[in-house]
């Protein structure tokens, strides 16, 4: 609108200045000219249509006739109606002058929302009450209306309705009590097929290569368990709850024996392996960084491989989980600032034949 007024305002001005130079008889002929041509007008168009534009140009310039002047024009609207164009300009303008640039409530701050949505995420019982709680004991005061417009525009449901736990969630809150274990097959050179029986801990990433056989059976089995639970031991593990899949090979006795220790069995769903996601991603990453890598000619020599896979693991290959540590190697300290290392000599040592290399600093 603005545009179009100023290009309005720039062509009348124009026309001004062509009527000046023109006598008051030629002005009344041309005025007479156009009042004949507005009567036409009339007489075809049924009710003309007003931009806000034709508006507002009309009222600045036919509020400056007198009003008996006014009522004797040819208009196509009323000259009341002109007059009413001209009061709604000046209240539009008084109206952005005079009134308040915002009203209602001045906006929460932005960290104060972000710290709002943080509380309702890491603690899903928690209602907006409960949240507007904890904000007055960090000296926030925040109305519990505002809290709970924040929620419901960010989509977060009430609290009960928060209170579901997930599996991966349930894990990571666990996971200084939680042991995962599983059997996975592997085929030597000779097409034979292996079983090798392994056990994780889910707070350290620690992996435990118990044993491998062509045969599970149960006795086997439950004398594996028994290493596993001195292992533990020594290594003063607090683990509580052992997760495994429902393989027929883990049996009563088996489960018996974790019960008499203190470790409650916690049984997967069916073909359900993402219950049991950590193990499952070793044995993922042993195939391909070991197995898919290396021809096994028999036990004895799958066994050397995946003890040397173990330590490998352990004591030397970096976990995400763990900021790139291993599970039994605290990072080193960073080199600081990087620029100011002129020169680095850095030793590789090759397992199993260069199948798996370890980089460390030269002594």
């Amino acid at each position: 609108m603005l545009l179009r007024l100023a290009y309005l305002a720039v062509t009348n001005t124009f026309a001004l200045l062509r009527l000046l130079p023109m006598g008051s008889r030629e002005k009344d002929i041309e005025i007479l000219a156009l009042r004949h041509q507005l009567l036409v007008l009339q007489r075809q168009v049924g009710k003309p249509a007003f931009t806000d534009t034709d508006r507002a140009v009309l009222a600045g310039l036919l509020h400056h006739l007198p009003a008996d002047r006014l009522r004797r024009l040819v208009l196509l609207v009323r000259p009341d109606t002109v007059l009413r164009w001209h009061r709604d300009l000046l209240k539009r303008r008084h109206a952005a002058t005079c009134a308040p640039k915002r009203r209602g409530r001045p906006p929460t701050v932005r960290s104060i929302r972000a710290l709002v949505l943080r509380l309702a995420r890491e603690n899903s019982v928690w209602g907006y009450r409960r949240i507007r709680g904890e904000l007055a004991a960090l000296g926030i005061e925040v109305a519990a209306s505002t809290v709970w417009e924040i929620l419901r525009e960010h989509g977060i449901l009430p609290a009960p309705e928060r209170q579901s736990t997930t599996w991966a969630d349930f894990l990571r809150s666990q996971a200084e009590a939680l042991l995962a274990c599983d059997l996975f097959e592997v085929r030597t050179l000779t097409g034979a097929r292996l079983y090798v029986f392994a056990a994780l801990e889910h707070s350290t990433r620690r992996i435990r290569v118990l044993g491998a056989t062509a045969h599970p059976t149960a006795q086997w089995i439950v004398q594996l368990g028994r290493n596993l639970l001195m292992d533990l031991g020594d290594a003063g593990s607090t683990a509580r709850f052992l997760i495994r899949d429902r393989d027929s090979k883990f049996t009563a006795a088996f489960d018996a024996l974790m019960t008499d220790a203190g470790i409650k069995i916690v049984t997967t769903g069916i073909r359900i392996p993402r219950m049991n996601a950590l193990i499952e991603r070793w044995i993922q990453t042993c195939r391909r960084e070991l197995l898919d890598r290396t021809l096994i000619w028999n036990q004895s020599h799958l066994l050397h491989a995946l003890r040397e896979f173990e330590t490998h693991y352990n004591e030397h290959r970096p976990h995400r989980t763990l900021m790139q540590a291993a599970p039994l190697r605290l990072l080193p300290e960073p080199i600081n600032p990087p620029g100011h290392v002129t020169q680095l000599e850095v030793r590789r040592r090759d397992r199993l034949g260069g199948t798996l290399h370890e980089y460390q600093h030269a002594a």
